[in-house]
């Protein structure tokens, strides 16, 4: 279903309220930072101008708030574009920690005012691309992955990096379904996730995650589909063998492990040549790893990319 775009919703409006609380002195203690984070305000000072991927070009408008909240997949919440937003309610992003384990000199559980606090957070204009040939141009505010693992210092023996979503029924209604094994897992390789690009997202247009995107900490990984971009991650695991990806493992016909964007393989059930932007009508074709192939393309020289998609 394609949602139009409001009329009455502008990125600068939203924007300008990132900088209304950063004009409030809301800067002190970190218990005082714990309660703004809860509240999906702004971490002051920290977004002051943007950092935008190469792919995002002049004429790439920001998809409007309205449709970034309300057109999601996630299926913790329901199977339909619309269910995320009616429904994840019910989940609690505080208090939260994630655990980094695995082949690490340095194991360690933060909590989630503490990435907050220890990481803060910039803003990065990045093209999000779904397998449905819809996409959307999101301005994150996050960090580098590769900051947090630098901190745990992988061992000579970690070649990839496993992520998994919250398993809670309760909060996740979704999971009473077994639509998918749960809980969710993703994966990539050390070499992607220490690159630049790979984010931690904890917020979009100036404010903290809601629920539907990901709340209270995502991955954003913008060469690749957005199934890659796990949400709601409270353990992150380097291990030495391929981890074994929800998707993957549930249709591997259908969705590779690496999932790449890359227009000249299709998906079985639709083409991937071309794409339409969430708000807009008309298609436009789809940019090898999602228009970042300069930064990207050389972590998979050598590789047969329709076999390893």
């Amino acid at each position: 279903m394609l949602i139009k775009r409001p009329s009455d919703i502008r990125p600068s409006e939203i924007t300008n309220e990132a900088h209304y609380w950063g004009r409030r002195r809301f800067i002190g203690t970190s218990a005082l930072a714990g309660v703004m984070a809860s509240a999906g305000v702004l971490w002051p000072g920290f977004a002051r101008g943007r950092t935008s991927g190469s792919a995002v070009q002049g004429n790439d408008e920001l998809t409007p708030l309205e449709d970034v909240i309300s057109y999601n997949n996630f299926y913790e919440f329901g199977t339909g574009k619309e269910d995320p937003a009616k429904n994840a309610h019910t989940l609690k992003p505080r208090p939260w920690d994630v655990v980094v384990e695995g082949e690490v000199h340095k194991p360690k559980t933060f909590g989630i005012e503490d990435i907050w606090r220890r990481f803060p957070p910039e803003e990065r204009v990045y093209r999000l691309r779904c397998v449905e040939a819809w996409s959307m141009v999101v301005p994150w505010l996050g960090f580098p992955l590769r900051s947090l693992l630098d901190e745990v210092q992988p061992t000579s023996q970690a070649r990839f990096v496993e992520f998994t979503t919250l398993l809670d029924p309760e909060q996740m209604p979704g999971q009473r379904r077994s639509v998918l094994p749960w809980p969710y897992v993703e994966g990539l390789r050390l070499d992607e996730a220490m690159h630049p690009l790979t984010l931690l997202a904890l917020g979009l247009y100036g404010k903290a995650l809601p629920n539907q995107n990901g709340a209270p900490i995502r991955l954003v990984v913008p060469w690749k589909y957005g199934f890659k971009s796990i949400k709601s991650i409270v353990r992150i695991r380097l291990v030495r063998e391929q981890p074994q990806a929800t998707w993957n493992a549930v249709a591997p016909r259908e969705y590779g492990f690496y999932a790449n964007v890359n227009p000249s393989v299709d998906h079985p059930r639709w083409t991937q040549a071309r794409e339409r932007r969430i708000g807009e009508l008309r298609r436009r074709p789809t940019l090898p790893f999602n228009g970042y192939a300069d930064q990207v393309a050389e972590l998979y020289s050598g590789m047969d990319l329709a076999r390893y998609f």
